[in-house]
């Protein structure tokens, strides 16, 4: 019987040279660490089904719907000879999963930004897993729609209800998230709120803080955000798109 050796969630993985990225490549000693936690593996997968956040399938094998869910897909990926989905950017070096899903998990990210020109206001939060400072998102509830997960997180995060506002679709894009695996990781359906004057904010759910930051340039939002958290680097391409939608509408 073998016995699978888990290695810590934040472990960098197997060193994937660039050439070898690709699954289109032929590795046969390829060998990524399986991050899995413990909440995920089989004895402690159920407590976290439970509590509502995990699927209950230990291996992808299990999952009963990949043809659904390939065909749903924000960005496209395919299934390798065994059935395990394979991450569409590529080999990672990490194998199992750290996330609720196995292949693509879907999340909604609203960014909200207030004001104009150098008045340019953005909402962020202080996320608790990192500490560092992000858009409010997170992930799509089953049955949820992203239109109603993007109101839904950010109310919860930051207390902002606007769900009579309504946002400009940004784009739909993989996510180089922490937690992403070969067979597990974060596509987002990002979206614009643009608000005439900043609205009142405070921290809930997995957010440690909330508040308002001036948004002229990214390196300036980087350096602002340096002494007290840093800019959760995953989420520079999503606040990039916005600052360049404001900027094409004058803003």
């Amino acid at each position: 019987m073998t016995t699978t050796t888990y290695a810590p969630v934040d472990h960098p993985g197997t060193p994937v040279p660039a050439e070898r990225r690709s699954w289109e490549i032929p590795w046969p000693g390829y060998a990524p660490v399986d991050i899995t936690p413990p909440e995920l593996r089989p004895a402690g997968l159920p407590a976290s089904v439970a509590d509502g956040w995990a699927q209950p399938y230990a291996t992808p094998q299990d999952v009963p719907n990949w043809a659904e869910r390939l065909r749903s897909a924000l960005v496209p990926y395919a299934l390798d000879a065994d059935g395990w989905p394979l991450n569409p950017t590529g080999r990672t070096g990490r194998s199992g999963r750290n996330l609720g899903s196995w292949g693509e998990n879907a999340a909604a990210d609203p960014i909200v930004v207030a004001g104009t020109g150098d008045a340019r206001r953005v909402l962020l939060i202080r996320r608790r897993d990192v500490q560092q400072w992000a858009v409010p998102g997170g992930m799509v509830d089953p049955g949820e729609t992203a239109p109603a997960a993007l109101v839904r997180e950010l109310y919860e995060e930051t207390g902002v209800d606007l769900t009579a506002v309504a946002p400009v679709i940004l784009d739909q894009r993989y996510v180089d998230d922490w937690r992403a695996t070969d067979h597990a990781w974060v596509a987002t359906t990002a979206a614009l709120y643009r608000l005439g004057d900043v609205v009142p904010a405070t921290a809930g759910d997995d957010a440690a803080d909330a508040r308002w930051w001036p948004l002229r340039d990214l390196d300036q939002l980087a350096r602002d955000l340096a002494p007290v958290g840093e800019l959760y680097e995953a989420h520079r391409p999503l606040l990039g798109a916005a600052l360049t939608a404001c900027r094409v509408a004058g803003e």
